[in-house]
């Protein structure tokens, strides 16, 4: 008799604990198997499950293997501003590549706030994320934010941003190569009176893209009009770039500067150019060329279709993400693992904002 009791109680599931507790299997096995999370559960709701389970003989020890190995398979990424359309498609990416190495990913919008980043990185690595991925902006540039990594011990990658550190790895696309690509585009269609939307001074992103287009400038003797290149004023805006772009532009065809073609910092900029440019009878591409960077999912929607240096979103999110597993891997076996920098080659996409030179 006792045998047959103690094979009924070896039986026993969280899924019954749950159907007689009257909660969730969610928040059973937070319950039971003492989760950072149950620490959020009502202590009336933990003593009715905890009563419900010893009821029915549920034994703690046989837990998952996924519990009993003690990992979270779980990974922070955390971004500064899920409003940026930039975000998207690295999203994208990085839920894809996580999927399919088995890991969960727990997202943390920190709306470019240092204090809610700060929270939210106490808040994951409360919930033993085995590592992170930060999708950056120029605001990471603070330094503190660098620190409030590097402190941590689990792996990190960071997307969009360039460290020179052997703790963090990080992905970024060739920013000097995609300024050189746009600008050769406007080029080799004829153009040599060129404006240009330069990105804001502190973002990281900014000059190296100008260094490409001085150095093809240089090798092909275009001369560059300082009347017309103009600068986006930092923000903490993602979506401000398109009022700047509008703003700019009409600041540009205010000083009497003629110009066939201009360069926007990023594909926001360049819809703000466009607009402007329409708005004061230009038109794109017959009368004046608009060229961008990014290549958001906007840019083939707009009219006319967005010619853009496109950036490899999804495959950089995928990228960062291989980096971080191997790392988390190299950790659970003890072995060495160095930061990975990776810089990916972006790619001119020709739509209809831009045509040669009549």
């Amino acid at each position: 008799m006792v045998k047959r009791r103690r094979q009924k109680n070896s039986s026993v599931t969280i899924r019954d604990v749950a159907r007689a507790s009257g909660f969730s299997s969610t928040t059973v096995s937070f319950v039971l198997n003492d989760a950072p999370l149950a620490r959020f559960i009502p202590t009336k709701t933990k003593n009715r499950i905890r009563s419900a389970a010893k009821r029915l003989g549920y034994r703690p020890h046989l837990l998952t293997p996924f519990m009993r190995s003690k990992r979270s398979h779980s990974v922070g990424v955390m971004v500064f501003d899920m409003t940026d359309p930039y975000c998207t498609l690295i999203l994208r990416g990085v839920e894809n590549a996580l999927y399919q190495a088995s890991y969960l990913p727990i997202l943390a919008d920190v709306h470019n706030e240092r204090s809610r980043f700060e929270r939210y990185l106490e808040m994951l690595l409360d919930r033993r994320v085995e590592g992170l991925i930060v999708l950056a902006n120029w605001l990471f540039l603070d330094i503190h934010f660098l620190a409030d990594l590097e402190k941590n011990t689990i792996p990190a990658t960071l997307i969009g941003g360039e460290l020179k550190t052997d703790s963090i790895s990080s992905v970024i696309v060739d920013n000097e190569v995609g300024g050189r690509l746009a600008l050769e585009h406007l080029f080799s269609l004829g153009h040599r009176k060129i404006a240009f939307i330069r990105g804001p001074k502190m973002l990281g992103d900014s000059g190296p893209r100008w260094r490409g287009i001085r150095s093809f400038a240089q090798a092909n003797g275009l001369e560059l009009d300082a009347k017309l290149i103009v600068d986006l004023p930092e923000s903490r805006d993602p979506n401000s770039g398109f009022e700047a772009g509008l703003r700019l532009t009409e600041e540009l065809l205010k000083r009497k500067r003629q110009f066939t073609a201009l360069m926007a910092f990023d594909d926001l900029t360049a819809f703000g150019a466009v607009r402007a440019l329409a708005k004061s009878g230009v038109r794109v591409p017959d009368d004046c060329s608009v060229i961008g960077f990014d290549d958001v999912a906007a840019a083939t929607l707009s009219t006319p279709s967005l010619t853009t240096i496109r950036q490899p979103m999804e495959s950089m999110g995928a990228m960062a993400v291989g980096i971080l597993v191997d790392s988390i891997n190299a950790r659970q076996e003890s072995r060495e693992f160095s930061a990975a920098h990776e810089r990916v080659a972006p790619e001119l996409v020709v739509r209809e904002s831009t045509r040669a030179l009549r």
